[in-house]
């Protein structure tokens, strides 16, 4: 039985008659929690492009120092924060899987980005172009004319290509990359089964491959076995919960599908080489502090923990 994560989650609203999975404002316009300095996660992908601030973008345990200008992409699922954030302005694009349905390329390269490049510190020309890209997408947002849609996903997909050369992974394919089973399993790892203890049979089975089949094709694409790959997710679900949370060892044990907390922490120890409570404790010394303080969104924030 899969457990709810305790990690409180953001859902987008977006206020009728604009109807589109998608928002674009400023850090002011979207509200108090585009700045949230409290560990949580979205149902959604975000895009930031830092203007001005100080202090850490944290993502997934990962501290990434406000250097602007900064452009950041976060993953739907990942959990993040900002620690001792001050004066953070610019720009925040909100959008889920269902505004890219149609474009399967630009989808899987969110997620490539949020994993490999989540955070780049801007080249002059690089800021310039970001700025006038996410200007246009906001003037094209307000205005709410006839193909607004195509419009903002051709400049969604101008803003994911160049942030993919920025960041030197070289120029993404004009067209929309083939639905690969390689690519279906890596997005299963995004979702909670993965999280709690799927196994590489099952997966396959989700997928309509045999395991064979599927440990081949994943290999060939990644370089990585799928058993690695779904034990890499559930510890890092572990780590989420046990730095971001204040639940006990074997409640993490259960969130991430463990009815025995020993064998959880023979596994844990296994894959990051600690205990679980020596993890806790090494992120509880390290100098940001999850805030308990909940602030008021200007929208509806959809299911807490």
């Amino acid at each position: 039985m899969q457990t709810a994560s305790p990690l409180e989650l953001h859902r987008l609203e977006v206020p009728a008659p604009q109807l589109l999975p998608f928002a674009i404002g400023t850090f002011d316009t979207i509200g108090p929690l585009s700045r949230a300095a409290f560990a949580h996660r979205h149902t959604f992908h975000e895009i930031v492009h830092v203007t001005a601030g100080t202090g850490d973008h944290v993502i997934d345990l990962r501290r990434w120092p406000i250097t602007p200008p900064n452009l950041g992409v976060l993953a739907a699922g990942q959990v993040h924060h900002w620690a001792a954030a001050r004066g953070v302005d610019g720009h925040v694009v909100l959008l889920e899987d269902a505004f890219l349905l149609d474009r399967p390329g630009d989808r899987d390269l969110v997620r490539r980005l949020a994993t490999d490049h989540p955070w780049q510190t801007l080249e002059p020309q690089a800021a310039a172009e970001v700025s006038g890209i996410l200007d246009q997408m906001l003037r094209e947002f307000r205005a709410r004319e006839p193909g607004m849609a195509s419009v903002l996903r051709a400049y969604l997909h101008i803003l994911l290509t160049r942030a993919a050369r920025w960041a030197g992974r070289g120029p993404v394919p004009t067209h929309p990359a083939p639905d690969t089973p390689a690519e279906r399993f890596l997005r299963l790892l995004d979702g909670p089964a993965a999280t709690t203890g799927m196994s590489v049979a099952e997966a396959a089975a989700r997928l309509g491959l045999t395991p064979g089949h599927l440990a081949d094709t994943v290999k060939h694409a990644t370089g990585r076995t799928p058993g690695a790959l779904l034990r890499e997710a559930r510890t890092l679900e572990a780590k989420r919960l046990l730095a971001g949370t204040g639940l006990t060892v074997a409640a993490v044990a259960r969130a991430v599908g463990f009815t025995d907390p020993a064998y959880f922490c023979r596994f844990f120890r296994r894959q990051t080489g600690t205990s679980p409570g020596r993890f806790r404790r090494h992120c509880r010394t390290t100098p940001e502090k999850h805030h308990t303080r909940r602030d008021p969104s200007i929208a509806p924030t959809g299911d807490g923990p």
